[in-house]
């Protein structure tokens, strides 16, 4: 194995908490050198992210955005939309869920971009990232205590928020950076109608 000098082993596994969707534990690990440590970690169930592309009539392309009070940090935060996985729900279906809830749309295309690890030093969180287009508007469907703002921008907007840090998000900064490439040609995706998803 060629990365055997960098691997931890779990010695022994202890449960610190179990809440809602979030659970913590502290291993105790073995280090490469034989020497021990201790990690503690949260396991999330995974989640997507989805970048909805909306095309005008003159070409022009907006990305839907949210803006959302996240209480941890204690600001309005602009990001994609997303959300974590429901029990035996794909990520695409997911996908469609959240964008759905979130801003209202529903989107006739879609393709899978990647994958991003938000919070790798103590999260076993995945979030899947998702482009969608030839959106349809309707009605948002947001959970109880759920509230944020939807609006679009520019990709030249957005880009310029993250330059200026005003965009601080991880799971969107990665967004911002897979939809330059996919713009400027260096990142192709794999487009798939939704009947085509559904029967897959």
């Amino acid at each position: 194995m060629r990365d055997r000098h960098l691997v931890e082993t779990q010695l022994s596994s202890h449960e610190l908490f179990r809440g809602h969707f979030l659970h913590a534990f502290r291993d105790t690990v073995r280090l490469p050198d034989g020497d021990s440590s201790v990690r503690e970690y949260v396991v999330h169930p995974g989640a997507v992210m989805v970048i909805p592309l909306l095309h005008g009539d003159n070409g022009e392309v907006r990305v839907v955005l949210e803006r959302q009070y996240r209480y941890p940090v204690e600001q309005v935060i602009v990001e994609f939309p997303a959300g974590k996985l429901d029990p035996s729900e794909s990520r695409w279906q997911c996908a469609q869920r959240e964008l759905r809830e979130e801003t209202g749309y529903s989107a006739a295309q879609w393709a899978h971009a990647g994958a991003t690890h938000p919070v790798v030093a103590y999260s076993t969180e995945v979030i899947d990232i998702w482009f969608a287009r030839e959106l349809t508007p309707g009605e948002q469907q947001l959970d109880g205590g759920e509230f944020l703002d939807v609006f679009t921008a520019t990709p030249a907007e957005l880009l310029q928020w993250c330059l200026e840090g005003k965009v601080t998000d991880a799971k969107t900064l990665t967004g911002a950076l897979w939809l330059q490439n996919f713009l400027s040609g260096n990142w192709p995706l794999v487009w798939q109608s939704q009947a085509e998803l559904e029967r897959a």
